[in-house]
């Protein structure tokens, strides 16, 4: 198991420290108009949600191995590493076909997400499901909460500073990441470790490539709609099957896995 664990509660101060620092400093923006505080809202705005969920998974009591450390670099990298990676490939994309198809976006952005968890189990030897879990969450939380700060700023010179147009999307997209990014990069990439753990054969990178495919065409569907009905419903879905997959992983069971015959050696052993 992990040496290093986070409190199973840690996530609830986190998200009121951060909402409460938010305000305050939205409240002392909208009072001096003082730009000064512009930047400090936005990434408060995007980082106070992600932030508490990537706690709340990680502090959950699940079989994994991974460190702490190894989970915050993987927000950090995993962030940068994939705005940047989808932001040259998008644009690549448009320049070249002169269109972006909202499927293009979906691939190119589950894909970007996935390089540092691709990373990390090539390089380690994590294993458990649970562990892919928790690093697919924290890549999606660096990419939902550096996103998130790229759509507000571009929203504040769109509108000429209009902070209110701003406050609007870090909320709408703050307590909807966990729902988007982070849901379907920890299902994603619990669909990787699964086929690192059967030696990368091909019934397992088909279950993984099956589930990217998937999640990448839920990612194209949720960009489409423009109804916040919509929006819950695809929410609603995408937790729900992180939560499934979550639960399968808390009796350290690989949720692609279920039906395979019995004497598949288990890829658990000589894992760290």
């Amino acid at each position: 198991m992990a040496e290093t664990r986070l409190d199973r509660h840690l996530w609830i101060p986190i998200l009121l420290v951060g909402v409460i620092l938010f305000v305050a400093d939205q409240q002392t923006l909208v009072a001096t108009r003082d730009p000064n505080f512009v930047p400090s809202v936005i990434l408060l705005g995007a980082t106070a949600v992600p932030a508490a969920f990537l706690a709340f998974m990680y502090g959950r009591r699940l079989p994994y191995d991974i460190p702490v450390t190894i989970v915050m670099t993987t927000a950090v990298l995993g962030g940068v590493i994939g705005t940047v990676v989808a932001g040259v490939l998008e644009f690549k994309t448009l320049r070249q076909l002169g269109v972006l198809p909202l499927v293009s976006v979906g691939f190119i952005e589950e894909a970007a997400k996935l390089i540092v968890p691709l990373a990390i189990v090539l390089r380690f030897r994590y294993r458990r499901p649970a562990d892919g879990i928790v690093v697919g969450v924290a890549s999606g939380a660096g990419f939902a909460a550096l996103e998130t700060m790229g759509y507000a700023f571009v929203a504040l010179m769109r509108t000429h500073g209009n902070v209110s147009v701003v406050e609007n999307l870090l909320v709408l997209r703050g307590f909807l990441s966990p729902a988007c990014h982070m849901a379907w990069t920890g299902v994603t990439a619990a669909a990787l470790w699964s086929a690192a753990n059967r030696g990368w054969s091909f019934r397992g990178v088909s279950r993984f490539v099956g589930v990217f495919v998937s999640v990448a065409l839920l990612h194209a569907v949720w960009d489409g709609v423009t109804n916040l009905i919509s929006y819950g419903l695809i929410a609603g879905w995408s937790l729900a099957l992180l939560a499934w997959v979550t639960h399968m992983a808390a009796n350290d069971e690989d949720v692609f896995e279920l039906g395979e015959p019995e004497d598949v050696e288990s890829p658990m052993v000589g894992a760290r």
